[in-house]
């Protein structure tokens, strides 16, 4: 048998990171001023911008990107492998996920391997299972557009 302590294990990150623990990250890179909260776990391959804040119950698994300025909200789950041979996929079949600048993820929201551009906002609850080209708010199951931003002066 083997036991393995949860905790924070090989990853890269400046001084002005801040991990809430109990969380478990390992093998990921963290820039500048991330907030990470407890209870979250962060897998290897993963980077997260500058200045991203990701709140308490989330998952990240290997192979996302995200954006810097963004806000992962509570629970939100990332997903890799999309089970499209209604099986486990292999590690080497596993899809990332891009997350751009500026990107908004509601409470509970689920991101399959997708790519979302810059200046989006996901709804609570959500599931994104497309990749997202168009700023705008996007929302439900699966996650639609609903408007466009706000202009800002």
């Amino acid at each position: 048998m083997q036991i393995k302590q949860s905790g924070i294990c090989n990853i890269k990150a400046p001084d002005s990171v801040c991990i809430m623990m109990p969380s478990n990250l390992y093998g990921c890179e963290l820039c500048e001023d991330v907030f990470i909260g407890p209870f979250v776990e962060v897998q290897c391959d993963v980077r997260i911008g500058a200045r991203t804040r990701v709140q308490s119950h989330s998952f990240i698994c290997s192979l996302v990107e995200i954006g810097e300025d963004c806000f992962i909200g509570h629970g939100v789950k990332f997903v890799n492998d999309d089970f499209k041979k209604g099986s486990l996929a292999k590690k080497t079949e596993w899809r990332g996920t891009f997350i751009g600048n500026r990107v908004l993820i509601g409470t509970n929201a689920t991101i399959m391997p997708v790519r979302i551009c810059d200046n989006v906002i996901i709804g609570a609850g959500s599931v994104v299972t497309k990749d997202i080209v168009e700023s705008g708010f996007y929302a439900g199951n699966p996650a639609k557009k609903i408007r466009s931003l706000a202009k800002t002066k």
